[in-house]
């Protein structure tokens, strides 16, 4: 917004608990509209503000919750909106803004993880665009470009591998939630590194590019790549390969989702070509990340198992992270949840959210019965 503000100007800003840095980009980009998590993050917000410079006459309007949040993202004055609540909590104001023909740039894989049908069934009908901001699905998005769509052949999404690439497979059970928050590329927040430590997050991955691009799983590959130099590439049915090579840096996919189809001038340095360097690949071993095999096998059934893979997922991580099970104990908990868990047909977002406290509730029975 800092470069772009010729061309956009913020309408509203949604976020958690966070008040300093939020009160920092009141004062910065003056919305008309905010909105937190709950009334005591409101009103301690209120208090930052307060301290501010800022006069009172010219403080945004303050709200609160998943109804406010629906509200900032359908507003008629909002052209483009930054989907990128962690979890099923992004969803219901994602939906929201697709039906109001919005732009949305999509950085929450579970919108689609959880509700892929009842989403882009509303993106047709609505002929809102949803361009995706994970850095891998962006690079898809402009390796699509390259050609027509009924000559792709596969898509390609690079992982990392993630902290544990070469630990053994026994290993895994000493590791601790530091190890894991020790991701070697990027900065995320902790489910996401987590998830991205089991490779989880690549599972969503594939389950958010089968939706967006109309893939089958089996379309759909994931290959290693520690550099992370590579995003992803589109494989064409004469045998080309497009690939799509940027810095490791947010920035640029949301530019890019921001001002589509048009390029802007790079965020970041460009790229030294003159400088040695290596790009390596490899196959994943879904047994040791048995997360990203599961990933698979729950798009392929299709109905509500992708929203039940998440729910499960984001318990198992929270008691991880809070050194009740094992690293490799997350997966134990969502195969176990999966099987668990009745499947069904939701037709409504109401009953997508309903699945997702059902499956949560079920992984949670499972981590009791685990002690």
């Amino acid at each position: 917004m800092r470069r772009l503000g010729d061309r956009f100007h913020v309408h509203a800003l949604v976020a958690g608990r966070n008040t300093d840095i939020l009160c920092s980009q009141i004062l910065e980009f003056s919305p008309k509209l905010v909105v937190v998590a709950d009334e005591p993050a409101r009103d301690a917000l209120k208090n930052r503000l307060a301290e501010s410079s800022l006069p009172a006459s010219r403080w945004p309007e303050l709200d609160y919750g998943s109804k406010a949040r629906v509200i900032a993202a359908a507003d008629p004055c909002v052209g483009f909106v930054m989907s990128a609540i962690v979890g099923v909590a992004g969803l219901e104001a994602t939906y929201a803004a697709i039906r109001e023909k919005k732009r949305v740039g999509l950085a929450n894989k579970e919108v689609l993880v959880a509700a892929g049908k009842l989403v882009m069934q509303a993106v047709r009908d609505s002929r809102a665009e949803l361009i995706p901001v994970d850095s891998e699905h962006n690079g898809a998005h402009q390796c699509f470009r390259g050609g027509r769509r009924n000559e792709v052949t596969r898509l390609l999404l690079t992982a990392s591998g993630g902290p544990f690439r070469d630990t053994p497979a026994a290993a895994l059970f000493h590791v601790t939630p530091a190890q894991a928050l020790n991701h070697p590329t990027w900065k995320m927040g902790p489910r996401i590194t987590i998830d991205s430590a089991t490779l989880m997050n690549k599972g969503f991955e594939v389950i958010e590019a089968c939706w967006l691009f109309d893939l089958p799983p089996s379309q759909v590959d994931v290959v290693v790549h520690p550099q992370s130099s590579i995003h992803a590439m589109v494989e064409y049915n004469d045998g080309s390969i497009l690939a799509q090579v940027s810095a490791t840096d947010m920035r640029m996919p949301i530019q890019y989702a921001m001002t589509y189809p048009d390029r802007e001038a790079a965020p970041v340095a460009r790229m030294d070509w003159t400088a040695p360097r290596t790009w390596t690949f490899a196959a994943p071993d879904v047994e040791k990340f048995r997360l990203l095999k599961l990933a698979y096998l729950a798009q392929e059934r299709g109905g509500s198992a992708t929203c039940t893979l998440n729910a499960a997922d984001e318990v198992a991580v929270e008691a991880f992270l809070a050194g009740r099970i094992p690293f490799p104990a997350i997966a134990q908990v969502v195969e176990e949840t999966l099987e668990r868990q009745p499947e069904s047909e939701p037709a409504t977002i109401e009953e997508v959210i309903a699945v997702d406290v059902a499956s949560r509730e079920t992984a949670a029975r499972i981590l009791r019965e685990k002690g």
